[in-house]
This record gives C-alpha cells, structure tokens and sequence, in this order.
C-alpha cells in the first residue's frame, strides 16, 4: 500500500539528527522529560506534557495533528502523583486524540477523534477504531481491536499487524516531504 505524499512547509518543522520531523506550532512541556527515539514525525497542534512526567516515544512514530500526549496519574490521600508513559515502536495516532495511557505497546494504531483514559495499557499490535473512548485502566491485549462509546472488543487483527504497521509508519515518514517552495504573491496594483 503505497501512501500519497504529504507536504509540509520547511520553515514550519523542525528536523533533528535522529530523523525526527517535530512542527514548530507543537507545544513540548518539560522538554528535558520527553523523548522521541528517532525517524518520527510530530504533526501541528500536538502537546506534549513532559512536565508532569517522563514521556518516551519509541522509533517511527507518527503523531497527527492536535493530539495531547499526557502521563497518566493517580490519586492518593495526600494528593495526586505522576506516572512515566513510554510509547513503543511504530505507533500511530490519529488526529484529535488524547492519550493519557500508562503504556502503549509497538505496532499500535489508534484513529483520530478518541480518548485513551487513565493508566489504560495498550498492548502490542492492538487497534483502536476512529472515535473510541476507553474508560480508565482497560486493557488491551494484544492483536485485539476495540471500538465504540465505552470502548469494547470489537475483533482481532491478523498476524502480520506487526509488518503492517512497520511499513504503514515507514512510508508515512518517507512521504512527509517537505513542500515545493511556491512564490510570495506581491501586493499590488496591476497594470
């Protein structure tokens, strides 16, 4: 399956040495505590709460556009404590997401528009349909798929998931180019 090209302009992203293609308009709170392992690209109006604990994101990851990325918590009677989220390899995340998982495993899809509740834990080459919402602490097992308003299994992925999603996030890196430079239009008055 070969994926059409996305282009994006240059001076709006940033590109790292490891090959991650992070935007300008993403917002990385605690940046000390986030990191991205390489070849991954992190769309606009993505936030990342590093602030509140470490974030790690695994290798040839993508990251759609306005998808919040927040460590999960847990309440206790002397107040609330902060959780480490680590993302694995090759994980997808749809557009208008939000995370706030304890662990998402590699090979993972999630569509756009869902919510991922507290200290869910999403196991490796699981997917989770376009506006699902899952309540705290499920989980996921693996080559499961889960949909719907709570979330529930819904199917099972094949077996090769894992070299679907590792050519899926392979080619959605290789086709997010950089724009074709296009003139500035003058203003003006024409004769």
């Amino acid at each position: 399956m070969e994926l059409p090209d996305i282009y994006y302009a240059k001076p709006d992203y940033v590109e790292t040495a490891s090959g991650n293609k992070v935007s300008r308009k993403t917002v990385l709170c605690g940046s000390q505590n986030i990191v991205i392992n390489g070849k991954s690209v992190v769309r606009d109006g993505v936030m990342i709460r590093g602030d509140l604990a470490s974030v790690r994101v695994g290798r040839q990851c993508i990251l759609d556009t306005n998808v919040i990325i927040r460590p999960p918590f847990k309440r206790f009677s002397k107040g609330v404590s902060f959780f480490p989220l680590h993302i694995g390899d090759n994980v997808f995340i749809g557009e208008d997401t939000v995370v706030n998982a304890a662990v998402i495993g590699s090979y993972v899809y999630i569509g756009k528009n869902c919510v991922i509740g507290r200290r869910c834990v999403l196991k490796d080459c699981c997917r989770i349909e376009d506006g699902t919402v899952l309540g705290q602490e499920t989980t996921v097992p693996s080559f499961a798929v889960y949909g719907g308003n709570p979330g529930v299994y819904t199917s099972e992925q094949p077996d090769c998931t894992q070299d679907l999603m590792m050519e899926y996030t392979r080619n959605y890196y290789q086709h997010f180019l950089p724009g074709p430079a296009t003139p500035k239009k003058s203003i003006g008055l024409s004769p």
